[in-house]
């Protein structure tokens, strides 16, 4: 515990003596891992929440030392669990997202940074799990394309110049309908946890 808390330490005061400000043109790619926990929502219920890992990429083109533009791509799990006359269903629907959000960078030395946007989703699988056995959805069930607001917080670790870590919270809210099945109205949304390496061009 000792040694956790002492590297954790270490690297804050790192990314405290290591303050770099950005300029135009600079480029920051950021891969990262994080867990995810998402719900269906209609006009009426909602499903119980489900949990996936979130695994992607994002790009940071800099316009100056406050303000960049985000994007990349994420693959990610959404869906939810249910019960549904005695049995428990679980969509475990898989998309491709590409967040496209403006992102503010703020604080004295510019480590928080504060993101939101759109993100178009492609989906990628659909398959539902059925008291412990999963099948493949047909295609008429879910649309293959969604639209969502997407809205995060993060901190960034500056170990180097350029090189960082990053962890933050991610939420998104779907704006268009996921069921192709029907006209009863089911948006998609959840949050995630992330942490990155981040590695300046």
């Amino acid at each position: 515990m000792k040694k956790t808390l002492l590297t954790l330490v270490t690297l804050i005061t790192i990314g405290l003596t290591n303050a770099q400000v950005k300029e135009k043109g600079v480029i920051e790619i950021t891969p990262k891992i994080g867990i995810s926990s998402f719900s269906e929502f209609n006009e009426d219920d909602n499903t119980n929440s489900n949990s996936g890992v979130e695994l992607g990429a994002t790009v940071d083109y800099y316009f100056n030392d406050r303000w960049s533009l985000r994007s990349g791509l994420i693959a990610n799990k959404m869906g939810g669990k249910y019960d549904f006359e005695g049995e428990s269903f679980e969509d475990k629907l898989n998309y491709v997202t590409i967040p496209i959000n403006a992102n503010w960078h703020f604080g004295s030395t510019r480590k928080w940074n504060l993101n939101f946007g759109l993100s178009p989703s492609f989906l990628s699988s659909a398959k539902v799990k059925v008291n412990g056995y999963t099948e493949n959805l047909p295609d008429d069930i879910v649309e293959s394309f969604q639209l969502g607001l997407t809205f995060g917080i993060g901190y960034k670790i500056e170990v180097t110049e350029r090189f960082g870590i990053l962890i933050d919270a991610q939420l998104f809210s779907g704006l268009t309908n996921i069921n192709k099945a029907s006209s009863e109205k089911i948006l998609n949304s959840g949050n995630s946890f992330n942490v990155g390496g981040v590695f300046q061009l």
